[in-house]
């Protein structure tokens, strides 16, 4: 999944023959995720048509302060269009618009919107050699950079005319590449290594039966998303579970018993920065494991039973640098036992759930948390989605760095 994937891309085309790419831009916009409108200058429907934009795109492409073809003329409102966006890439930029942006020119559509948008704006140069190297492009390019704009460079080559050099568009997967990691450069978490675990451990009793719980490893993958979307890199190990993550910055370890994931755990522990530890992990394991199935012969079984390792415990008796987050279900005197897991385990949060809260706990798209970080210093949160709870946990974590 890319860092795009839910953003709103406002594409602002203008009249230069690189316009023909931008097909291929919003057709990659829309794979990574995104979602995508376009506005356009009246000329640079000379290069590409609206037609081929707004099937691609799924939305009308808007080139003009009203709708031409309606009789009764319906103004396009460029400040909702602009603050509708989450990143604006202007691209092809001809020399004439990055002049009008430069000088707070608007006698079109995509200039009044460049104008009114309040989030952040690319541009993409694309002109001829000589144009490109004009000291007055120059002077319109460093303006917009001092405005707060970043420009997406452009590459050497064959160019319309016939010259060899600088001044052509980059390819749309330069641009999307580019946006890609400018985007995650600016994110809070970006470069934080992150360690999770999610789901539960099953236990083998023989090759066909085995102990578990009913955890659904929904938490412990919301709060992977969360940390990626917030630009961390991500190790997520889990036990059995049916949930799904397909984003570029998470690795995926796939783990079945409380022994696997102790060992995966402590392979990437001393690597990482945050380590948060949501997995439901058997407590006990069969002391002995049947080589064959066991026969259903008497009306009782005995298993005899031995624990199981202590993940975050031992983890926290290693940690270093390392920021580390436990998780408490409790079902009695809840706060009292999470702060006693919390210092008794060198915790430096703990996020604490009750099964006595209705719609939190196992399975379920929602839980209630209070997350704790010493005995004078907790939030307790509403009931809400696992989604939220996970961004509520971010923004705890985020606090914590930078304090």
């Amino acid at each position: 999944m890319s860092i795009l994937s839910g953003k709103n891309i406002l594409l602002g085309i203008t009249a230069g023959i690189a316009a023909y790419k931008t097909a291929s831009l919003v057709r990659l916009f829309i794979k990574a995720g995104a979602n995508v409108k376009v506005v356009m200058t009246p000329a640079s429907k000379d290069f590409i048509t609206p037609l081929t934009l707004s099937t691609l795109s799924k939305h009308p492409v808007i080139s003009s302060f009203t709708n031409e073809d309606d009789e009764e003329a319906i103004w396009n409102n460029h400040v909702e269009l602009g603050l509708w966006a989450d990143l604006f890439l202007i691209a092809p930029a001809t020399a004439n618009t990055l002049s009008k942006m430069a000088t707070g020119n608007s006698d079109n559509v995509l200039l009044a919107t460049y104008l009114s948008a309040k989030c952040p704006v690319y541009f993409a140069p694309a002109m001829d050699l000589d144009m490109y190297k004009h000291e007055s492009t120059k002077k319109s390019i460093v303006t917009l950079e001092n405005y707060g704009n970043t420009m997406i460079p452009v590459e050497s080559g064959e160019l319309a005319s016939g010259l060899i050099g600088e001044g052509r568009m980059a390819e749309p997967e330069t641009i999307i590449h580019f946006i890609e990691g400018h985007v995650l450069k600016q994110l809070p978490l970006y470069k934080q290594k992150f360690l999770i675990t999610a789901g539960p451990t099953y236990e083998a009793i023989d090759p066909v039966r085995f102990i578990g719980n009913h955890s659904s490893g929904k938490m412990g993958f919301e709060i992977a998303k969360a940390a990626a979307k917030l630009g961390a890199d991500v190790v997520l190990i889990s036990g059995p579970t049916h949930q799904k993550s397909n984003s570029s910055n998470i690795i995926f370890v796939p783990v079945v018993s409380a022994q696997e994931m102790y060992e995966a755990a402590h392979l990437y522990f001393k690597t990482v920065d945050v380590a948060i530890l949501s997995a439901a992990v058997a407590d006990y394991r069969p002391k002995y494991v049947a080589d064959q199935k066991i026969k259903k012969k008497d009306t009782t079984l005995t298993l005899e039973l031995e624990k199981t390792k202590d993940i975050l415990a031992s983890l926290g008796k290693i940690k270093e640098k390392q920021i580390l987050v436990g998780f408490a279900l409790e079902t009695q005197n809840e706060i009292e036992n999470a702060i006693k897991k919390l210092n008794a385990k060198n915790l430096d949060i703990i996020v604490l759930n009750s099964l006595n809260d209705d719609g939190a706990g196992f399975g379920g798209n929602s839980n209630k948390v209070t997350i704790i970080t010493g005995e004078e210093d907790m939030t307790a949160y509403d009931l809400k989605s696992k989604s939220d709870v996970a961004k509520d946990l971010m923004n705890e974590i985020i606090k914590y760095i930078n304090a």
